[in-house]
């Protein structure tokens, strides 16, 4: 008999579109950057195994990435150390220890609608409750300040918050992270943040919530910017207390990170700049091709994405989105239904535009075939 917890959550519908998709369809539903690592990235991993870097490291990660981390933050906060940072076995597993460290059974998490599918589950799984606030499109995917004053309850820990976002690629202003901050520490809230997609940035200037108040952890990953979705490796950033506490967990979930990967990482930061400015490039010219495309297809809407490399296109149909998602996918086209990330991804599809323009565009082709079969029907 297993445990009632695993009867809280399920298999997300990201991983089930894309195992159910026939041979040789257009992958546009699983995110990560259809690029390689840096070559700096690849010599460095194949040298740390052949040099015998193979065995268990600190727990809370190399101090020499560490101190590199570090160093990325100390303009948002001079004070930032090694001690504020903790290198995890990838952007997930540093949501799952914030959880065990914050969250009790019976507190509140307000998270966002729609949102990354972890972000409910992770709370549910340590006996929490996710409490969603509403992200519109009509509000450029930003929060609606006086929802979530009222959601706010005595019971209510922490508040999750990415931008920029998967799924909807939207970007929150320095304004708003202001507001934010000031939302949580009025209520006593610790921040969650959620920056993986930090380097990934078109419109505008990418805000951090490190270095504005005392009750954040920032949640990040090398998979994205470095393109090693695969290797499984991020870090989280925290105040030195709670970085002490969030350890403790990291130690009972995994030990320590690999330590082959985070040489690897090390190469990365120090050499990788020019690749992955040539990636975000690439994603740029891409996400103003899908923008272009959606726009010309009858009964879609799409607010441009300001960072990440998704869209998260309405459409007018009379059909779920789980049918729209079926649909496309026995035509040839992996999508994600929009519902996957919270009740308000209802009558949307997100779209991952990590992926070839040529896919891109008979994806797109794809889209609008069923489109037109759609007004005709």
């Amino acid at each position: 008999m297993v445990a009632q917890r695993v009867r809280t959550v399920e298999i997300s519908g990201i991983r089930r579109m894309f195992e159910a998709a026939p041979p040789n369809s257009v992958n546009l539903g699983l995110g990560e950057p259809d690029f390689e690592p840096p070559a700096e990235v690849v010599e460095a991993m194949c040298a740390a195994v052949r040099d015998g870097m193979n065995h268990y490291g600190p727990s809370a990660g190399l101090v020499a990435l560490r101190d590199k981390v570090a160093e990325r933050y100390r303009d948002r906060d001079r004070r930032t150390t090694r001690e504020n940072v903790i290198i995890t076995g990838s952007g997930s597993e540093a949501l799952m220890v914030t959880a065990l460290a914050l969250y009790d059974p019976g507190s509140e998490v307000l998270v966002p609608n729609p949102g990354f599918v972890l972000y409910g589950p992770d709370a549910r799984l340590v006996g929490a409750t996710p409490v969603p606030y509403s992200l519109t499109p009509r509000r450029r995917y930003w929060p609606d300040f006086e929802e979530l004053e009222r959601l706010v309850t005595p019971r209510t820990r922490a508040i999750v918050v990415n931008s920029p976002s998967n799924p909807t690629g939207g970007l929150f202003p320095s304004g708003t992270v202001d507001r934010i901050v000031d939302f949580a520490d009025r209520h006593h809230l610790t921040i969650v943040s959620d920056e993986v997609y930090d380097e990934i940035v078109y419109d505008g200037p990418f805000a951090s919530f490190w270095g504005r108040t005392d009750r954040v952890v920032i949640v990040n990953s090398f998979s994205k910017t470095l393109a090693m979705t695969g290797w499984r490796i991020g870090f989280l950033v925290a105040p030195r207390a709670l970085a002490a506490d969030l350890n403790k967990m990291h130690y009972h979930i995994m030990a320590c990170p690999p330590t082959p990967a985070q040489v690897a990482v090390l190469a990365g930061l120090a050499n990788g700049h020019t690749a992955i400015r040539a990636m975000v490039a690439e994603f740029a010219a891409r996400r103003d091709l899908v923008v272009r495309g959606l726009r010309r297809i009858p009964g879609v809407a799409v607010v441009p994405p300001a960072g990440a490399f998704y869209a998260f296109p309405s459409f007018s149909w009379p059909r779920s989105s789980q049918e729209v998602a079926e649909a496309l996918l026995k035509r040839g086209v992996i999508t994600t239904p929009g519902d996957a990330f919270g009740s308000l991804g209802a009558g949307h599809l997100r779209l991952s535009f990590a992926a070839s323009r040529a896919n891109l565009e008979r994806g797109l082709d794809i889209l609008r075939a069923y489109a037109t079969e759609e007004a005709t029907a």
